[in-house]
């Protein structure tokens, strides 16, 4: 396959920062919610925002994009024993990152690439999840699990409602995954209690999650569209 337009969301650091660089060789436009080296901003807790992304992209990528990434996402304690208005908020704030934001940004890119006249037709869509989404998560991150279900069963509704137009969907779902993002939860948690429920004795690596996501974006075969693979280590398996 030839060279790519791509955009990638949440790029600044840990598996996003990994994708970019797994995807050399092809045009990459990254986000973050700030900006900064050659980065889209975009702060996708704020409505209207996916939408102005995807313009912007479109723009940068000369008006055309064969592959969306959706990576963006936030990982934010919310005790049940919160204030209720601030528990709904945080329940309200991760599924407009994770869910909404992602939803929005797959509903443009579906509907770019069912546009008469694209050459060569179709595009691809790499949605990141978590093991969460059937697992199940902490306590305190109902909303990052619920989130990430979602996200699993858009990617498997666009697979089945669009492969006829030549769009394949593919979710990827890590489980705990050496970057900035966990650093503090594997910290309080205990990290030695959360490699213990690891039978590969590690965390993933961003390398490994990106990797996983190159070959899904560029060379996955179409029979495949719907999957969604696991990179944790074997501490779930489905």
């Amino acid at each position: 396959m030839g060279r790519l337009n791509i955009l990638v969301t949440g790029t600044s650091r840990g598996i996003g920062k990994a994708i970019v660089e797994a995807l050399a060789g092809h045009e990459v436009a990254g986000h973050s919610s700030s900006g900064g080296d050659g980065r889209l901003a975009a702060d996708l807790s704020q409505p209207g925002a996916a939408e102005a992304l995807w313009g912007e992209a479109l723009e940068r990528l000369g008006g055309r994009i064969d592959v969306l990434v959706n990576n963006a996402g936030v990982f934010e304690a919310n005790p049940i024993d919160a204030p209720a208005a601030a528990w709904t908020a945080e329940w309200e704030r991760t599924m407009r990152v994770n869910l909404t934001a992602s939803a929005e940004l797959c509903r443009f890119a579906v509907l770019h690439f069912r546009e008469a006249g694209r050459a060569p037709g179709g595009g691809r869509i790499v949605n990141i999840a978590s093991r969460a989404a059937y697992r199940g998560d902490s306590p305190q991150h109902w909303h990052y699990a619920a989130s990430k279900a979602g996200m699993v069963g858009m990617t498997k509704s666009i697979a089945r409602g669009y492969a006829a137009d030549g769009i394949l969907a593919f979710a990827v779902c890590p489980g705990f995954t050496a970057s900035e993002m966990i650093e503090d939860y594997m910290a309080s948690r205990g990290g030695r209690q959360i490699l213990a429920d690891i039978p590969i004795g590690r965390v993933a690596t961003a390398q490994e999650v990106a990797e996983t996501v190159r070959w899904l974006a560029v060379e996955a075969p179409p029979s495949a569209t719907g999957a969604v693979i696991d990179v944790n280590g074997a501490s779930y398996v489905r």
